[in-house]
């Protein structure tokens, strides 16, 4: 399965450049397979092990396998160096983020009022949408019409809005507050 790894790795990294799968001609030319049943031998191992299926028009598409990453065994850590461990676990985004697909969305981040809860503009706060929310839970809440990313607190017995950047006041509601969904992750793409 060693060979099927790098295999696996090359249509990764094609499928996220082009969202599609060439086709099996193609992938025998970028392996370096050089017969077509090699390489339908090829695709019938990685659908067996979840990384690719078959659409009903007989099109590759990624499996349930398909974006899982490798995961440390051990975590690193962010003060004195220790020595690294390669890990053999897997996950995926979704499956350690997103507990609700059919609730869950993804907001980018606009502006820096939570800039001391670490997050900051461009960032994807990962949100399960819900009708209600816990005080000292991260939210994205409507205001007035307006959108806002906020802490739910309570204040002499009324939800309020607070920023994590003391540049920014409290948002007190003078007419309605409607919580669209509790913050569950964040994403956040550093530039390299």
């Amino acid at each position: 399965m060693s060979n099927d790894t790098d295999y696996l790795n090359n249509l990764q990294d094609y499928y996220a450049e082009h969202r599609v799968f060439p086709p099996y001609s193609a992938i025998g030319e970028m392996l370096g397979l050089k017969s077509k049943s090699s390489v339908a031998a090829l695709v019938a191992r990685l659908k067996l092990a979840g990384f690719l299926e078959a659409t009903p028009d007989k099109r590759l598409k990624p499996g349930p396998r398909f974006f899982e990453r490798t995961l440390a065994d051990s975590a690193v850590r962010a003060g004195l160096p220790h020595p690294a461990d390669t890990g053999t676990a897997s996950l995926t985004i979704d499956e350690y983020l997103i507990e609700h697909p059919s609730r869950t969305v993804l907001v980018r981040v606009k502006g820096d009022s939570m800039i001391d809860a670490g997050i900051h503009e461009g960032d994807i706060v990962v949100v399960e949408r819900r009708p209600s929310a816990n005080a000292g839970d991260l939210v994205v809440a409507i205001v007035d019409n307006e959108f806002t990313l906020k802490y739910l607190e309570r204040d002499r017995g009324d939800y309020v809005l607070k920023p994590a950047n003391p540049a920014y006041p409290i948002i007190r509601p003078k007419g309605q507050l409607e919580i669209f969904g509790v913050v569950v992750g964040m994403v956040r793409k550093y530039k390299g």
